[in-house]
């Protein structure tokens, strides 16, 4: 049976296959190469430019499994970590569009790095065919239980009565947990010193063990540990409350009415991917995601699931960078 496993691979390139009924000869269908048409005929190399164990990772392995099963063919997962996932993206820019190497998108390299990279390795919407969004999740505020605050307004009060007193983690330069801390930074006064990480598994690990004293990332890598009380939960970054967590408050109504700053993992190949291969793909994809299984447990984790097409994920990126870029200038965040 397929399987997604965990090791770098070379590119794989290859012809792929559709099974004709028996004693029929296939031909490709109209506007389609004989590439796409026999399509996949070897592994798909899935590039998750995060550290293994992250929210990233996560997404990216639930959403191959059930993939590669319906494909017929294994999904490789390709952890590629650095330069806050800029290193992943641009191995998957330079790549051949044959549908063999996807990479997982993610807001921050994909929206919020070109208006932060002064000289970006990659043109996230030039070098990249989209194929699906596959979903979205508000961040959420943790803190280690020696920090005597329950509420977003006594975290607040806490940082400026105690300037430089609390670091928080998220998953690197530039990520929304980063982007987020500044911008309560920027707007409330608040003295919050970040502390980036690649990726969001080590960052968890300090911060259970009071190395630092918050982190603002997703809920994936830390709903475990606030169900057994080793964090508490301050906040969520979403417009409502989480599923997954629906005691805990959203930013918005808290403290800052209208605030939203949601995190989105997306799969992208490069550019020039024959369009019959990314809709093949999306279609795979979004099955995967509604398998009971995987939704419950996507769900679990606070993950909101949306398998949209490559269309309409195409049109949300070019919205997201736009946003983001007003973010990245009011923060006044800078790369490093």
């Amino acid at each position: 049976m397929p399987a997604v496993h965990a090791r770098k691979l070379p590119l794989l390139a290859a012809l792929f296959w559709w099974a004709a009924p028996a004693g029929v000869w296939a031909q490709p269908a109209a506007g389609s190469s004989p590439a796409s048409a026999n399509y996949p005929s070897r592994p798909i190399r899935f590039v998750v430019p995060f550290a293994p164990g992250g929210n990233a990772d996560t997404i990216a392995r639930n959403a191959a499994q059930k993939a590669a099963d319906a494909l017929g063919q294994q999904m490789v997962i390709d952890n590629r970590s650095g330069a806050n996932g800029n290193i992943g993206m641009e191995i998957v820019a330079r790549a051949a569009p044959d549908g063999y190497t996807l990479v997982l998108g993610y807001i921050a390299n994909v929206a919020i790095a070109p208006s932060l990279v002064a000289k970006l390795p990659y043109d996230p919407v030039k070098d990249y065919a989209p194929v699906t969004l596959l979903a979205t999740a508000p961040n959420i505020i943790v803190v280690h239980p020696s920090v005597q605050v329950r509420t977003m307004k006594e975290l607040i009060a806490l940082s400026k009565a105690k300037p430089k007193s609390i670091n928080f983690s998220s998953a690197g330069v530039a990520s929304v947990g980063h982007l987020t801390g500044e911008l309560f930074n920027t707007a409330l006064g608040a003295d919050l010193q970040h502390v980036p990480y690649k990726g969001s598994a080590q960052g968890v690990i300090d911060l259970l063990a009071g190395q630092i004293q918050m982190l603002i990332g997703g809920m994936s890598s830390v709903m475990p540990h606030i169900k057994a009380g080793r964090l508490r939960a301050i906040a969520v970054t979403g417009a409502q409350r989480s599923t997954a967590v629906p005691e805990v408050p959203t930013v918005a109504e808290s403290l800052m009415p209208g605030f939203e700053a949601t995190a989105w993992y997306g799969a992208l190949a490069p550019a020039g991917t024959p369009p019959a291969i990314t809709a093949r793909l999306q279609g795979e994809f979004a099955k995967a995601l509604a398998a009971p299984d995987v939704k419950q447990r996507l769900d679990n984790l606070g993950y909101v699931i949306v398998a949209n097409t490559p269309a309409e994920f195409a049109a949300y990126i070019k919205t997201e960078i736009a946003k983001w870029a007003k973010v990245v200038k009011a923060s006044g965040a800078k790369a490093q």
